[in-house]
């Protein structure tokens, strides 16, 4: 997802919420902003949050999910329960999506795209995407990356240039993966080893891209452009 999503989780049993609160963090584009295991502590604390969506369980003690949700003010929900007699209940309650115990992170990542689609008008795009690196996390601006290529030592593992001219090492991530994470608009694939910004293209032919990067004794840096790859850029560059 290019834009991100900001979450409250609920669920009565602690187990079921780590587990829960794991597969969102595993999910780009998803911030969860606060878990709770109590009903009542998420009603009296929900008015103070930001938040754009409450996944929450159905069967729990006192209120159960489906009073929640009628409770939170028109906020969209996404159910999730280990039982299936719930279903015509949380459609009528206008539910996101309603999802099965034990939950399948595939599943979940379909569910909360459902909910971006829907808040799309309301969500303002991601400026940026948090990455595992050779340092720990980082996070990496849209506006400031230039190029990724792949790592001569580890080619799990990618270099991404900024325009202030540092190196970042992205750990064990792959093209696919990245090209899901960056802005379509703003990012292309030019071969099999590199993905380029939009902004960073100078000049180009049928088989070579001039950049607006510097490179060896500040001449303009300039790349292959695959041929596999020349329709997606050319289309790219069309657009702009």
């Amino acid at each position: 997802m290019n834009t991100r999503i900001k979450c409250l989780l609920l669920d009565d049993e602690l187990p079921g919420l780590t587990y829960l609160r794991m597969l969102c963090q595993q999910i780009p584009g998803v911030e969860v902003v606060k878990a709770f295991n109590d009903p009542m502590k998420l009603l009296e604390e929900s008015k103070e949050l930001d938040f754009d969506v409450c996944i929450l369980d159905i069967e729990m003690p006192g209120f159960n999910g489906l009073e929640i949700a009628q409770l939170l003010h028109n906020k969209p929900v996404i159910f999730t329960t280990a039982y299936k007699e719930y279903a015509a209940e949380a459609f009528d309650l206008d539910a996101i999506d309603y999802i099965r115990k034990p939950i399948q992170k595939e599943r979940l990542e379909k569910a909360l795209q459902k909910a971006a689609d829907k808040l799309q008008p309301q969500l303002a795009p991601s400026q940026f995407v948090q990455l595992n690196t050779s340092q720990g996390k980082a996070l990496l601006y849209f506006n400031q990356l230039l190029l990724i290529t792949t790592s001569d030592m580890d080619k799990r593992d990618k270099l991404a240039l900024l325009d202030n001219g540092q190196t970042i090492l992205l750990k064990n991530i792959s093209f696919t993966q990245l090209l899901q994470l960056l802005p379509p608009d703003q990012f292309c694939r030019i071969n099999k080893k590199e993905i380029l910004a939009v902004k960073a293209v100078g000049f180009f032919s049928h088989d070579e891209i001039t950049t607006n990067i510097p490179g060896p004794e500040g001449k303009p840096l300039q790349l292959v452009l695959g041929e596999i790859y020349r329709t997606g850029f050319l289309q790219h560059t069309h657009a702009r």
